[in-house]
Order: structure tokens, then C-alpha cells, then sequence
């Protein structure tokens, strides 16, 4: 077998877990709206089908004041229990197995009952929590014990106690967020006794055969965080306390480092997995961006752990495992770690999602019309004409697809070419196998007319021709020094040392990236080696948190940028909440002048004159790259309307403003569901 170790069962002695593959915890948001969990058992349905051998789920409080916000969930009462049992018979139809995550915000809890070891606010919080009384803590431990009784009653294999990410077990720990006086603060051997206490208190209530996982934070990344010493002490007296299994906590979510996005290279972290292996003996699941089989397999076969936690992966495509068992990766749809419709959404207070699969979280909405089989045209092989392709394929329709690039991809050939965004290309790769297996007629290259269309007699037309660059009215804009992005990164454009980009959203920063960042390492181990370094992470574990205390000097860039915006909003405000601070704070490192407010007087020799704040200024530049936004081409489609044909418009045919091959996509499958 090709993934031998990944597809391997594990004995836990009183149950077996069929794979190495772990649905890693993941809150949805539907464990918290009404008649979420009819949903959530079909969401998990479908990941057990799939192929997985052991699900956790998103977190569910112990008790009130645990709860992540104020209508969250939480399992603490037998008259929850109904509910429950559905998620669990849902997925043992199928053979997987499911863990209940047992969350406590802590101080995280965006409500004011929150509480924490001590009264300190979070950086990233609303609330000031109220700091819980020795009694608070001992009822604590009880509720979390309840709690994992009760989904022992449920039919749940096991649970896992968040014991990482900055939550509450998290803050006892350590002392910057930590400092009380009496048996639970002072010493690490006092701070460290809650979760022992209750891992103790669980096993105790559950007896033996009961899968505990405990998450403990590895690598916390915050200054003064826990140091190597005291996570394996930590690690040693969890697994005598009773714990199963040790799952791999990476960075508090107040971490100013990136630890799951784009950028964060794939595997980036499985080498924290494995020193603490090497310490404590005990299973250990390794985490963070692990999003291919391959890469579980080489973890797993290099020893650095004993399971291989995937959750966005088995958003993107919950028949992962299926098929990487029977050798058909390329039919995959990978995840890209874009984060936009899973983890933006859940900060936005909405359901999560995934860009690449919107059925993801939505399976019970998307059911076929029974309008019978088409023939259907799509104009336009970009995201969105080819998800509408595919999702229709499947469908049963027949689908004649144009395309006037000799490729597919439309705007995601451009984004594989930004530096993190390199795995845009295994969607592409996607598509391509699909439009084999569904037997659609491709046409590349193809010049479509509204005579060929209607020569065709399509009963649907569906076109997804995406976007035309906006032109600006600028003096000199048609200079020589003045490029457009499209130009830059398809024809690999050489520039000057200076450049100025015009246009601060999603495109402006991703050029701005490109340009700082084009000479990247493409070999994975190197690239995590490279990562590690420019983020300050500490390889040795020598310091407290696993960060270096100092900032590494900036290096002297290549070239000189300056990234400009008409408004006076903060720059990137439209890129995504969890990955915007990212990409400024690379933008930062690199030096690259942001600035906005600007407007744009000329162009011509000397450079781009601008005014900022009514005050001019001449940027000498060697070049001028317009990323200022896009408009719908559709000039296709209104010709169609003269001709009285009907036809729809998806993706950026429709729409520029705000567009993402998110809403492109879902735009694509809802309109396959209804045709």
C-alpha cells in the first residue's frame, strides 16, 4: 500500500481506530444555532464516510461560563443527551469514531460571565474575566468530569480537553496570565495541577475504556510563555493522570505568528510533534498544515508522530482518506489555507464553511432540482465556470466548456504565483482530473460567438468570463514606466528597483508580496527552515513560548516599494480577518512603504507624482503597477440578450465589487443545484 503508516490501525487496547487520520477539532458554528445538530450530524456523517478514523469536534463548553460566547454550546445536562446521540449514531453507521472536545475559553469568552486564573484581559479580547475562586476552580474540574460523562452517555468513543490555544487551561499554566497565590498559582508544580486534576477527574467518572485526548500547547509563541521543560513535565503527568493520547497545541490565537495560513508551509510544525515524542511515550498526533496524504505519510513515516490531525482538509474534501487509500490523490480537493470561509467566517460570528467545497457545513442544502438532464454551455474556465462544470458534471448534465487562454484557472494561475498562495495550483490540478472523470468537452483557446452558441442549441447557457482591470484616468497613464499586474505575473515582467503599486486590496498586496518575495525557496524542508527563521520561531526550544526574544534585523530588499490606496482606511482592510495582519506585518518586514490617502497626480519621466494629505510629492520610481480593481466582462453576455437568448452570470461576470473566488464558486454551485 502506497500510505502504509497513514492507513495503518492503531490498537488503543480497549478500542481500535481503523487510520492514522484524525479529523482535527473545528468549531462550525452550527453547534450553536437552533437545529444545528441535525446538521452537524450530517456534517460529520460525511467526513466518517469518507474514510476517517477518528472525528473531534468543535469545542463544547463544561459549563456556562466557559462558553465561547454567550449562546454557545455546552454539554452539561442529561437533557442534552437526544441530540447528541445523533452526531455519534451518524457517524458509527459508517465505522469512524468521535471525540467530544471539552472547550473553556478562559478569558478567550466573548461575554462578560468569562473567567481565568486571574482577572487580565486578552489582547484580543472584549471582556475583563472575573478571576475564579479556589472553590470556582474545584467546580470547574467537576464540570468538565460532568462533562465528559455525558458524552459517555451520548456514544461518543472519547473526548479531548483543550488544554492549548490560549483557553483557560492554557492561562493556569503560565505566569504572565496566572498570578494568584494560592494552590493553583505560585510554582509551576502548583499552575500545572488543574489540568492534571482534570484528566484525574475524568478517567476516575469514565473508567478505562474511554479515549481521553488532552491538547497541550507545544509551542505557545507568545513571550514568557511555557518553557520545553515544563510541556514535557506537563506531558509526563497528563499521560499518569490517564490521557490516551497527547494532540499538538501550536500558538495562543493572541500569537502574533502565523501557524495554519497560506504562508505557513505545509508540515511546518511536525518536528515540535516529534521532539515531544522522543520525551514522553505515549500517541501523539501532529497538527498545522498537513493538508496532503503524502505529507501525513512522511511525517509519520520519519516517526515525528503517531497521528495526523487534518481539519480544513477534510472541509475541502471529506473523502480524503477513501481516496487516498485507493490511490486516486489527483481526484483530492486539497485545501489552499485560505482560511476566507472557514476561520474568517467563524471570527465573523457566521457558519463555517469552505471555498473550495461550499457544500461543507451546507450538505443537507444542496440536493439535485430533478429539472432533468441539460446540455449546458459555460463560457469562461476560471474558478467559477469550472466549479459550475464540475458540480453540474456530477450531476448528470451534459457540459460543453470554452475557455479562450489556452489553460484553465483564469485568476487562480495568477495566484499560485504569490509566495504562500503556491498551492492555488492543486485546485487547478483538481479541476483538470475532474473534466476528465465527468467527461466534459473542453475547448481551450476557443473564440466564442453568440452563432456558436446558438448553432450549439444549449438549453442552458451559464457565462463566467471574470474581470477586465479597471482603467484609471491618471495623466500618463499609458507611459512606459506603468505596467498592469496581469502583465507582471503573467509574462514574468522584469522591473526597476523601485516600484510604486497602485491599489492597496487583495491584488496590490499579493503583488506587493511577489515582488518582495520572488526568489523563494521552493523545496518544503527549506522553506520551513526559512519560515521558522524570518517569524523568529526557536528550532532549539530553548526559550520560553519557543520564540526568540529579539526581532531578526530587516533585511535590505531588493527593491524599493511603495504600496498606495486613494483612501484613508487601514491599509488591507478587505483582506481576510485571520490572514490581513499577516500579510502587513510581511509587508512590514520587508519594508515596503505603505501608504494611503494618495492621490494621483501624473505620470511621466521622473516617476508617479502624487499629493498626500494636499501636500505633493514625487515618488522617482522605475515602474508603476495598477492593481486598482477589476469590472465584469460581459460583453458576451449582453450580446446573448440581444439575441434573446437567455443565459446566467457567475463569478466576476457578475460582480468585481468585492470579488473572491469564494463567492464565485458558491455562486457556481448554487446555480448547479437549481438549474
Amino acid at each position: 500500500m502506497k500510505y502504509k503508516n497513514l492507513f495503518s490501525t492503531l490498537d488503543l487496547k480497549f478500542t481500535t481506530l481503523r487510520n492514522r487520520i484524525v479529523m482535527g477539532s473545528m468549531h462550525t458554528g452550527l453547534e450553536d444555532i437552533y437545529q444545528g445538530i441535525d446538521r452537524l450530524a450530517k456534517f460529520y456523517e460525511e467526513r466518517s464516510k469518507g474514510g476517517v478514523g477518528l472525528i473531534i469536534t468543535g469545542g463544547f463548553a463544561p459549563n456556562f461560563s466557559g462558553r465561547v460566547s454567550p449562546f454557545a454550546s455546552q454539554l452539561s445536562y442529561k437533557w442534552q443527551l437526544n441530540k447528541h446521540k445523533k452526531i455519534t449514531n451518524a457517524v458509527h453507521m459508517h465505522g469512524g469514531k468521535i471525540a467530544l472536545q471539552i472547550l473553556h475559553s478562559g478569558r478567550y469568552g466573548y461575554h462578560p460571565f468569562n473567567t481565568a486564573p486571574s482577572s487580565i484581559k486578552a489582547p484580543i479580547g472584549m471582556f475583563k474575566p472575573k478571576a475564579l475562586s479556589s472553590r470556582g476552580v474545584q467546580k470547574t474540574i467537576r464540570d468538565y468530569s460532568n462533562c465528559a460523562f455525558l458524552a459517555q452517555q451520548a456514544g461518543y468513543d472519547g473526548i479531548e480537553v483543550m488544554g492549548s490555544e490560549g483557553y483557560l487551561i492554557n492561562e493556569f499554566l503560565v505566569s504572565k496570565t496566572n498570578k494568584r497565590k494560592d494552590i493553583w498559582g505560585g510554582e509551576y508544580e502548583n499552575r500545572m495541577q488543574l489540568p492534571i486534576q482534570i484528566i484525574k477527574s475524568i478517567r476516575k467518572k469514565v473508567g478505562e475504556n474511554f479515549i481521553i485526548i488532552y491538547r497541550l500547547s507545544m509551542l505557545d509563541l507568545i513571550k514568557n510563555g511555557s518553557n520545553w521543560e515544563e510541556i514535557v513535565l506537563l506531558g509526563k503527568e497528563i499521560k499518569k493522570a490517564g490521557a490516551t493520547i497527547i494532540n499538538t497545541g501550536i500558538g495562543w490565537h493572541e500569537a502574533r505568528i502565523p501557524t495554519i495560513g497560506s504562508m505557513v508551509p505545509p508540515g511546518a510544525f511536525s518536528w515540535v510533534s516529534k521532539k515531544f515524542k522522543e520525551e514522553v511515550k505515549i500517541p501523539i498526533i501532529a497538527t498545522n498544515r498537513i493538508n496532503t496524504p503524502e505529507i501525513a505519510e512522511d511525517i509519520l513515516s520519519k516517526g515525528h508522530s503517531d497521528l495526523i490531525s487534518m481539519a480544513r482538509p477534510l472541509l475541502a474534501d471529506p473523502y480524503l482518506p477513501i481516496k487516498a487509500k485507493e490511490n486516486k490523490e489527483n481526484e483530492i480537493n486539497i485545501c489552499i489555507a485560505c482560511n476566507q470561509a472557514c476561520l474568517d467566517h467563524i471570527f465573523q460570528r457566521k457558519l463555517v464553511s469552505c471555498l473550495v467545497n461550499p457544500k461543507a457545513c451546507h450538505e443537507s442544502f444542496y440536493k439535485h432540482s430533478n429539472h432533468g438532464k441539460k446540455k449546458i454551455g459555460v463560457v469562461g474556465a476560471g474558478p467559477a465556470g469550472l466549479a459550475f462544470a464540475v458540480e453540474a458534471a456530477k450531476l448528470g448534465h451534459t457540459i460543453f466548456l470554452y475557455e479562450k487562454e489556452n489553460q484553465i484557472g483564469g485568476q487562480f494561475n495568477l495566484a499560485k504565483k504569490i509566495p504562500g498562495k503556491e498551492g492555488y495550483d492543486s485546485t487547478i490540478k483538481y479541476f483538470t482530473e475532474q473534466i476528465t472523470k465527468r467527461s466534459i468537452k473542453l475547448h481551450l483557446g476557443a473564440d466564442v460567438s453568440v452563432q456558436l452558441l446558438q448553432e450549439q442549441n444549449f438549453d442552458e447557457i451559464v457565462i463566467a468570463t471574470g474581470v477586465f482591470p479597471r482603467e484609471l484616468q491618471i495623466d500618463g497613464i499609458n507611459h512606459k514606466k506603468v505596467k498592469s499586474y496581469l502583465s507582471l505575473l503573467t509574462d514574468n515582467t522584469s522591473l526597476g528597483k523601485r516600484v510604486a503599486i497602485i491599489g492597496a486590496g487583495g491584488i496590490g498586496f499579493d503583488t506587493a508580496l511577489y515582488l518582495l518575495n520572488k526568489n523563494i525557496e521552493q523545496n518544503n524542508d527549506k522553506k520551513i527552515d526559512q519560515f521558522l527563521k524570518e517569524w523568529n520561531i526557536d528550532q532549539s526550544l530553548s526559550t520560553r513560548g519557543g520564540l526568540l526574544e529579539y526581532k531578526s534585523k530587516k533585511k535590505k530588499p531588493e527593491k524599493e516599494i511603495y504600496l498606495l490606496q486613494r483612501s484613508n482606511k487601514k491599509m488591507g482592510s478587505t483582506l481576510g480577518k485571520t490572514t490581513g495582519w499577516i500579510h502587513r506585518e510581511t509587508l512590514n518586514n520587508g519594508n515596503v512603504q505603505m501608504i494611503n490617502n494618495v492621490k494621483y497626480t501624473k505620470i511621466d519621466d521622473q516617476g508617479l507624482h502624487i499629493k498626500i494629505n494636499d501636500k505633493t510629492k514625487l515618488l522617482a520610481v522605475d515602474h508603476i503597477i495598477i492593481c486598482a480593481g477589476q469590472t465584469p466582462n460581459q460583453t458576451l453576455y449582453l450580446k446573448l440578450k440581444e439575441h434573446g437568448l437567455k443565459s446566467h452570470l457567475i463569478g466576476g461576470a457578475l460582480s468585481s465589487d468585492k470579488l473572491d473566488a469564494k463567492i464565485a464558486i458558491k455562486q457556481a454551485f448554487d446555480l448547479a443545484y437549481s438549474i
